[in-house]
């Protein structure tokens, strides 16, 4: 299994991002790293070691960047600056990372599937939302998807449209159609250590997807299952074998 780190340059950010790919052939896979925001965060939680066999198959080829959650979601200063640099950086993953991608895998017309654990998740969760042209599918592990907790409560208008529990129950007409046409999420988490506040923002997630008839897939796993890497590397083993 080959691993390469790369520096893109993004305008939109501007600076380098970081950037970890493994595998040599295969569908593109991008994970959202969770609070820390680190590009390798997957290789070093055993991410990559528990997905190697479809790896070594040639079924997918994973993108790892990093991102700037420590200046948006984590970090400080007004909704709006935060939610401007969140902005910056959805302006990367669209017009430098994704045609990075499609040029590196040789599919000029690959859509990608998203995934992440805890924050990673809402990462996921919003570019299928929000782009379903682009992200075909997110597998959202562990998640939290209520922006306003970053926000001690307070929202704005940039904000609603960076939170999926703010802007779903009222999605509606075409731009709901393009979310039914072509988007599919997987939302996972389990009913152990340290889940609680995922399971209640999952549940509530899991609604909005029925009542707005957006294909999904919700699976909620033991009291065994924690907020833990040995736990998410088996559930993005047993999903990403469905979706690759």
């Amino acid at each position: 299994m080959s691993a390469r780190h790369i520096l893109l340059d993004s305008p939109d950010l501007g600076r380098r991002v970081h950037l970890w790919t493994f595998g040599e052939v295969g569908q593109p896979l991008i994970v959202f790293p969770s609070n820390a925001g680190v590009a390798h965060e997957w290789r070093a939680g055993g991410m990559i070691d528990a997905l190697s066999p479809l790896l070594a198959a040639g079924r997918v080829k994973i993108y790892c960047p990093e991102t700037n959650v420590s200046r948006s979601f984590s970090g400080e200063g007004s909704i709006a600056h935060r939610m401007a640099h969140h902005d910056a950086y959805e302006r990367f993953v669209l017009r430098t990372l994704v045609p990075f991608i499609r040029e590196d895998c040789h599919q000029p017309h690959a859509r990608m599937v998203a995934t992440g654990c805890s924050v990673g998740a809402l990462y996921s969760s919003l570019f299928v939302l929000k782009h379903p042209e682009t992200f075909a599918q997110a597998l959202c592990l562990s998640g939290t998807y209520r922006g306003t907790k970053f926000f001690d409560g307070h929202s704005s208008s940039e904000l609603y449209f960076n939170d999926p529990l703010a802007f779903l129950p009222n999605l509606h007409g075409a731009p709901l159609e393009r979310v039914r046409r072509h988007a599919h999420l997987t939302v996972v988490v389990g009913r152990g250590a340290h889940e609680h506040g995922c399971i209640r923002e999952t549940v509530e997630l899991g609604k909005l997807l029925q009542q707005k008839g957006i294909p999904h897939h919700l699976a909620f796993w033991g009291e065994d299952s924690s907020h833990t890497y040995p736990w998410w590397q088996k559930q993005a083993r047993h999903y990403l074998s469905q979706i690759f």
